[in-house]
């Protein structure tokens, strides 16, 4: 059986020459379809990094990247870019909506760019399952921030995504909007299947992943 992610000796550096650091070191992991992971650790000790090398957003130096079968590492940015539109869903702590346009544009306009034969159907679609039927018109700035993160989530799932990853999902929001967002994820989750990976400080929500990975200075430690 194919796993969903799987990394072998992977190592990456950043910057350049004086200012170059290896942020993640030799790391070997694996998870299967349908799991819920969460990567957690001190700030600095490399979780975001490796969620942006297996989501296809930064490069590995050394080492294999298999997602879904496919080997990123012999992927050139192109195809990168078209696999990540059709299998992988991205949540990020500060939403990252386009200012000036409506919850329903944001959702619609990366499925029109990856010719979905209904864009804003499945926007519309997307945003009532996240409970904003009733904001689909409204811009960014009149939205919460929890609001704005169920927008972003619905803008991850509408692709139908097998792989969905999550950093620091809950950090802008209060308490209550924070496990409203760790709530909606999970049950997404559970209701299509996907493959969930998150960077989080938060207990609650690395609490309910089915395993936890602890990163320590570019490591694996358990």
């Amino acid at each position: 059986m194919v796993k969903a992610i799987e990394i072998k000796d992977l190592d990456v550096t950043l910057g350049r020459e004086a200012s170059r650091v290896h942020v993640l070191n030799g790391i070997n992991l694996s998870i299967d379809a349908g799991e819920a992971v969460g990567l957690v650790g001190a700030s600095g000790s490399g979780k975001s990094t490796l969620l942006m090398v297996m989501a296809g957003l930064e490069q590995a130096e050394k080492g294999k990247v298999l997602v879904a079968g496919e080997d990123f590492t012999s992927m050139s940015e192109d195809s990168l870019a078209r696999f990540r539109g059709k299998h992988i869903g991205i949540v990020f702590q500060s939403f990252h909506l386009i200012t000036t346009m409506t919850a329903l544009e944001n959702v619609a306009v990366p499925l029109e760019l990856a010719q979905h034969p209904d864009p804003f159907g499945r926007a519309e679609r997307e945003l009532k399952a996240v409970g904003l039927g009733h904001r689909l018109n409204h811009f960014p700035a009149e939205l919460s921030g929890g609001e704005q993160q169920r927008v972003a989530l619905a803008r991850a799932m509408a692709p139908d995504p097998s792989i969905l990853f999550a950093d620091e999902p809950t950090g802008n929001l209060d308490e209550t909007n924070g496990l409203a967002i760790i709530d909606l994820l999970f049950a997404l989750k559970r209701e299509r299947q996907t493959t969930l990976v998150l960077v989080t400080h938060d207990n609650e929500l690395a609490s309910r992943c089915d395993r936890n990975i602890r990163l320590r200075s570019g490591h694996i430690e358990a």
